[in-house]
């Protein structure tokens, strides 16, 4: 079932997937991703894990490590469909990666273990897919694994995923004796042979034949409970037949009221041809996906013929040049375009387009609607840049970006090499938005902040290997914030400012007041008869933000509040929106400090799997770490425990676990969010 086909081929939309592998750290994605290139014949020999010898993970960092850090974009042609494919990271630090990908496909494959079912990484890429309205299949992986069981991985996408899961088919054999799985739509039988690239069509074993029949009944009554047209067959006949119930599949999966679930084996070949063609069968193609619309309402539907419009996702600093990546939303680029970045208002001259086979790369002269490609001489766009037509201009909503929860500080050991080291922290910023620079007012250090300890690994690495600087690197330390615990009411600010020129004239009067940490910040007035005039509300609400930056604890950003403008003054000459926004900046400062306030620390969701004899060790160590335990679980001689830890005590966590567990144990993470810090924290000036 190999498709040795030209990568370079034209494509229209309606025969383009772009689709992402999902899933959490270690259950597949990259085994998938290799297979699923093999199959289709992009290329000639299988990439393995680990042996380092993947096509997505060709960064030595990804090799030394075996894992997934940076989105990789990938190529093939199935069925006579475009398969664009970017295999994803895994770990939680690397998120942003999954969140930026995630805006610019049109469906997703989630690769769950057969053995752990959904893991914690999972739900939060899920939950990340729901917020952009992702289209899913999902794939559980490694049926060959000893306690494997697609019964148990089901019902935990069902439970923990809270989605309506469609088995579309039965395995043949278990655990080690897995050999091909049955077709439930076809009533067939689908076995791979040990050593072969092919799968062999057959009937249903007889051994396994009232099973297939008894799954198949009840496929067709959950989908007839979701689908009306489904549930007008099932009522008249009572049966569904197999088009139907594959019409009703793939509008199920498109609405996102259901997930169509198969199985398999990647490392072992079985399972990865079915799962191409639920691709093609299931996920939408870019017509199938709603037009693009920016905040003004312009629409842009998925035409090669329509102005262009595309979103840039990715930005990789390549030995040969700067490489934006890019999804064509609609319209047509050609090399030499010019196209307009709307959001910084400046136009851009398109030297190259690029298809993207990972590391490789091959030229063409245009990318349509659909296509996701690379671009080179695109000089200053950013990840979440929107590039349209100069005539037809328009503003894409760009990917969230999570703010830095762990920063630590950065300093050339070499004394000519603050220059160097600026501009490499500069160009890793611009290719990673999640990584931030900042220097620190009192020590005049430079700081480096993301998502997480070996978020913060990689890129201290990549300063030493890619830009060959010698750093030295400070202890890490967390990005706490502030709250209001209890208010202050009728706050009065004048400010007042005469210095021979014009004068500056602003009188406010706050209430502030708290919300939930994790509200942010809101503002309002309930000023009346004009005593402050429209245009300097706006001015009062700009100063409060600016007052947010820095708390009176410690200087930490301050969040959860309700800030109301009740009164205010002006003076007929020297009154003016700086002003107001100085005075609102002024009054919030002063009104912090008067209120009652609290510091705020990230926390991390940890799962931590152990041997059952190390359990009570493990244990007494989270403990120690201030954790709060919120379950444990048997699962084959291990246990597995979950809870929630102060991100300021994981540092270091898994070197200890290793020692506490004889190198048995493995933990996982996830944030969960900030929480008020109760006691003290070492190391912490409050």
């Amino acid at each position: 079932m190999r498709a040795d086909l030209n990568r370079n081929h034209l494509v229209p939309p309606t025969g383009i997937r772009n689709l992402g592998i999902l899933a959490h750290v270690d259950a597949g994605k990259t085994t998938v991703t290799e297979r699923i290139l093999y199959l289709a014949g992009a290329v000639h020999r299988r990439g393995e894990v680990h042996e380092g010898t993947t096509v997505t993970d060709f960064d030595p960092l990804e090799r030394d490590r075996g894992i997934t850090i940076f989105a990789a974009a990938v190529s093939c042609l199935w069925d006579g469909h475009r398969i664009n494919l970017i295999d994803t990271p895994g770990h939680v630090d690397f998120s942003d990666e999954v969140e930026r990908s995630l805006r610019v496909l049109d469906g997703a494959v989630a690769v769950f273990d057969a053995v752990a079912g959904v893991e914690p990484q999972t739900e939060s890429v899920w939950r990340q897919a729901d917020r952009y309205g992702v289209p899913r299949i999902a794939f559980v992986n490694k049926m060959d694994r000893a306690g494997a069981d697609l019964d148990t991985a089901v019902e935990s996408i069902r439970r923990r995923l809270r989605i309506v899961p469609l088995v579309v088919q039965l395995p043949i054999g278990r655990e080690d004796g897995f050999a091909g799985v049955v077709d439930l739509l076809r009533m067939r039988a689908l076995v791979w042979e040990a050593g072969r690239d092919t799968v062999t069509e057959g009937p249903v074993p007889e051994a396994l034949a009232d099973e297939a029949r008894r799954r198949r009944r009840l496929l067709e009554e959950t989908v007839a409970e979701l689908h009306p047209a489904a549930l007008e067959e099932f009522c008249a006949r009572p049966e569904i037949s197999t088009p139907t119930l594959s019409a009703a599949l793939r509008d199920l999966t498109l609405r996102g009221e259901a997930v169509v679930v198969l199985c398999g084996s990647a490392y072992r070949d079985r399972g990865v041809e079915p799962l191409l063609d639920a691709v093609v069968a299931y996920l939408p193609a870019p017509p199938d996906v709603p037009p693009v619309r920016d905040g003004a309402g312009q629409e842009r539907p998925a035409d090669p013929a329509a102005p262009f419009a595309g979103l840039v996702f990715k930005v990789h600093a390549a030995p040969t040049g700067r490489l934006t990546y890019l999804r064509v939303y609609s319209g047509t680029i050609r090399r030499g375009d010019v196209v307009l970045d709307a959001g910084a208002r400046r136009t851009e001259r398109i030297g190259r387009i690029l298809r993207v086979q990972a590391d490789r790369r091959t030229e063409t002269d245009r990318a349509t609607a659909g296509d996701i490609v690379a671009v080179a001489g695109v000089k200053a766009a950013r990840a979440g840049a929107t590039l349209c037509a100069p005539g037809a201009p328009l503003v894409l909503e760009p990917p969230v970006t999570a703010s830095p929860v762990v920063s630590v500080a950065v300093e050339p050991r070499g004394s000519g090499d603050a220059d160097r080291l600026a501009t490499a922290l500069a160009r890793m910023a611009d290719e990673d938005p999640s990584l931030s620079v900042r220097t620190d007012p009192e020590t005049g250090q430079t700081l480096l902040s993301g998502m997480g300890e070996l978020h913060l690994e990689v890129a201290v690495e990549r300063l030493r290997r890619d830009h060959r600087l010698d750093v030295a690197v400070g202890r890490p330390r967390v990005a706490y914030r502030e709250t209001v615990v209890r208010g202050v009411s009728g706050l009065l600010y004048r400010h007042v400012k005469q210095d021979g020129g014009a004068g500056q004239f602003a009188h406010v009067v706050l209430d502030v007041e708290p919300l939930e940490h994790d509200a942010g910040f809101e503002f309002r007035s309930t000023v009346t008869g004009g005593r402050v005039p429209r245009e300097y509300v706006g001015a009062v609400e700009a100063g409060c933000r600016d007052a947010l930056a820095a708390g009176p604890l410690g200087g930490h950003p301050v969040t959860g509040l309700r800030v109301t403008l009740t009164d205010g003054a002006t003076h007929p000459k020297d009154s003016s929106e700086m002003a107001f926004r100085t005075a609102g900046r002024l009054a919030l400062r002063e009104a912090l400090r008067a209120a009652e306030m609290a510091l705020l620390e990230p926390l991390a969701e940890v799962t931590v799997t152990v041997p059952e004899d190390a359990v009570g060790g493990v244990l007494g160590d989270l403990a120690a770490r201030r954790s709060r335990v919120t379950g444990s679980a048997a699962r084959a001689g291990t246990v597995v425990v979950t809870a929630t830890v102060p991100l300021a005590e994981l540092f270091g966590y898994a070197t200890r676990l290793r020692g506490r567990t004889q190198g048995r144990g493995s933990f996982t993470s996830r944030p969960a969010g900030y929480a008020q810090v109760t006691g003290s924290v070492p190391g912490l000036t409050r």
